[in-house]
């Protein structure tokens, strides 16, 4: 098994077990959403220990711990991104499993469960059409200054969204054209979205341009970029415009 088709089926599996886990009608909102985190984490981290025991594991639901460091491959994994939008029983969050290699996401899957999809590093698809105008998915709650910014100087609709995995894979869908997020994350948000949203051809990197590097001591990630390629010179451009602030 590649290890591409090893995080699509973990990923698959996670998602079915969250979704049986919420329609067991058992538990309220806020307990639905730590034993969601709860069961697919254990899954998932067994399933990954016992196919590839050599590799290093982050979750966001294990401790941490400074072996991972001296790995050359290490998963990366988020068994439940978007823990309000699955309590809130919305479609609009996702299971994470990443591959990064030397810091890099290289391989790895998006499950959005709620909407019966894989999306995966292994089988890219084609993206539909950019939106006229441009469309930016955005938090739900605290959509970031940058991106309010770079919106209106693009022109771009705004798609407000849960998950940072479903905001990602809402490109690759062709719900959305640009995901811009800055005020912080963690390597589990992104690394999984962002080998997906690599094979898929978008471009992905920090908000100032700069490489996104996994694997880190320190696992915050403070901001990530994912768009179409031939819009990312131009964003990148208009955040630079917004952190200089006015003339």
């Amino acid at each position: 098994m590649t290890d591409a088709e090893l995080a699509a089926r973990v990923a698959y599996a996670a998602g079915r077990i969250l979704v049986d886990v919420r329609h067991s009608g058992l538990l309220n909102d806020k307990a639905l959403g730590r034993t969601g985190d709860e069961t697919a984490n254990r899954f998932i981290v067994d399933a990954l220990r016992r196919q590839r025991p050599d590799d290093g594991l982050l979750s966001e639901e294990c401790r941490d711990t400074p072996e991972r460091l001296g790995k050359s491959r290490v998963w990366i994994v988020d068994p439940l991104d978007g823990t309000r939008e699955y309590g809130e029983k919305r479609a609009d969050w996702a299971v994470h499993v990443a591959l990064a290699i030397d810091g890099v996401a290289v391989e790895g899957a998006v499950a959005l469960p709620g909407l019966g999809e894989v999306l995966r590093t292994d089988v890219p698809r084609a993206l539909p059409p950019a939106g006229q105008p441009l469309r930016m998915v955005v938090s739900r709650t605290r959509p970031a200054r940058e991106a309010l910014a770079v919106a209106k100087a693009l022109g771009a609709g705004l798609v407000p969204m849960g998950s940072a995995g479903a905001k990602a894979m809402a490109i690759i869908r062709g719900e959305a054209d640009i995901y811009l997020h800055s005020g912080g994350q963690y390597e589990w948000d992104s690394a999984a979205p962002v080998a997906v949203a690599a094979a898929h051809g978008l471009h992905c990197s920090r908000i100032d341009g700069s490489p996104l590097v996994y694997n880190r001591p320190d696992v915050s990630m403070p901001d990530l970029l994912i768009c179409r390629k031939e819009h990312a010179a131009q964003v990148l451009e208009e955040v630079t415009k917004a952190h200089a602030g006015p003339d």
